[in-house]
């Protein structure tokens, strides 16, 4: 059978949040309730509960106890958006769902060296559905992909001072794209539509580092590998300019690679009441050249230049990002502690071939949080963050889909909850 190449964006992330999701690109930060009140600055020195599987995986070697994490967090974000399209359409700007972002941890301290973990989190996510008549339809209006990461996971303490930590990574990706195409015979009217599916399984890992520098600061450093996926599934095309062929189905694939990641930062106990938080992520984006979508058996006819589908070439290229991120607890008395935290994040896209699937800027991200401890055993903690991002604009142009110009303004709420049990 014919194989013809199809580049689409299909900008890869997860079930849950979008074009605001509260890291760089499609990166989720809400693999902690505790981490996300301080801004995530701590997270991978501070260590003070079992998420700490993500945040450093040695860290599990400062839990003394077996517990038990479970918690969500749920992202509402707002797009104010002006543009306008060739063919017309609306900009209403609410095309990102309330979504929740689940996660849940297991920690078991073995000896006075060893300890055992388990984690399921969800560490990039996208979704933006757009209304049906937007005005850039035909360089995207639905996309969702959903990334959930099973992590067993060991610890060693060499002594009190040093620990390390290893968890493969077991990462399920689902992911949809859906776009509008034109009607060659009446543009702008009774579009066709073209919809991809996928999946795939693959491996990576996180290892981490934890020093107790003084008796007052910690130090960690984490480690996320890159992950590279196969995605398998099928394209879908509807509509009447595509004649005969409407409603067929045809074999699809996509490889893509999330990106590695290393995370520093300090914890330190400024005194019985006040802890300080510092810390930065570098993130490898500059993977994320371009999304190229293999279909197999398509006919010339949808497959050329001049058919209804084409032959689209949307680069992505993305650059590697720097966050960075302050935060500060305060013990107001036994049950509880106070938290908050500052985070300037840098996005990966750029100017020329930023799409309205991922129409982000740099972000500012303001937290507050509180963990209610009622007894020995158990922990609350609840968190709130509200982002604001840089105006950003979308420029998209091509033969076969028209333009589309648009300026977004984009921010988000997240609340985050979750409770510890300790055995």
């Amino acid at each position: 059978m014919k194989k013809v190449m199809l580049k689409t964006t299909f900008s890869l992330a997860v079930a849950v949040a979008s074009t605001q999701i509260f890291a760089s690109g499609f990166a989720l930060n809400e693999q902690s309730v505790s981490g996300m009140g301080t801004g995530f600055a701590g997270r991978s020195s501070s260590a003070e509960d079992a998420s700490t599987v993500f945040g450093n995986p040695a860290g599990m070697s400062r839990l003394k106890r077996e517990q038990v994490s479970i918690g969500a967090a749920a992202i509402v974000a707002k797009s104010d958006i002006s543009g306008s399209g060739t063919f017309g359409g609306s900009n209403d700007g609410d095309m990102v769902p309330v979504v929740a972002v689940p996660m849940g941890y297991y920690v078991k301290p073995i000896d006075d060296h060893w300890a055992f973990g388990f984690g399921v989190y969800v560490p990039f996510g996208l979704v933006t559905d757009y209304e049906s008549g937007f005005a850039g339809r035909y360089f995207g209006d639905d996309s969702e992909v959903q990334v959930v990461t099973l992590q067993p996971t060991i610890s060693y303490a060499f002594n009190d001072k040093v620990s390390i930590g290893f968890g493969p990574t077991i990462n399920r990706i689902d992911g949809k794209l859906e776009s509008a195409t034109l009607n060659p015979v009446t543009p702008g009217t009774n579009d066709g539509r073209v919809k991809i599916k996928g999946d795939d399984t693959a491996i990576g890992f996180n290892v981490g580092v934890l020093v107790q520098a003084t008796d007052s600061t910690r130090m960690g450093l984490t480690y996320h590998s890159k992950v590279k996926y196969k995605l398998e599934g099928d394209t879908k095309i509807t509509g009447t300019g595509f004649g005969p062929f409407s409603g067929n189905k045809f074999d699809a694939s996509l490889d893509i690679d999330t990106p590695e990641s290393v995370d520093f930062s300090v914890t330190h106990e400024l005194n019985a009441d006040w802890t300080l938080y510092a810390g930065s992520t570098w993130t490898r984006w500059s993977r994320l050249e371009a999304i190229t979508v293999n279909n197999e058996g398509v006919p010339p006819q949808l497959g050329g230049s001049a058919g209804p589908i084409g032959i689209i070439n949307e680069e992505q290229n993305w650059h590697d990002t720097w966050a960075h991120a302050i935060g500060a607890a305060y013990k107001l008395n036994k049950e509880w502690t106070l938290r908050t935290g500052l985070a300037i994040d840098q996005a990966p896209t750029n100017n020329e071939n930023r799409s309205p699937r991922i129409p982000t800027g740099d972000r500012t991200v303001f937290s507050v949080g509180a963990g209610w401890s009622p007894n020995d055993d158990v922990t609350v903690d609840l968190a709130y963050t509200y982002l604001w991002e840089e105006d950003v604009n979308v420029n998209d142009a091509s033969p076969t889909k028209g333009a589309y110009d648009a300026k977004y303004e984009n921010s988000a709420h997240g609340f985050g909850t979750s409770v510890t049990y300790r055995f």
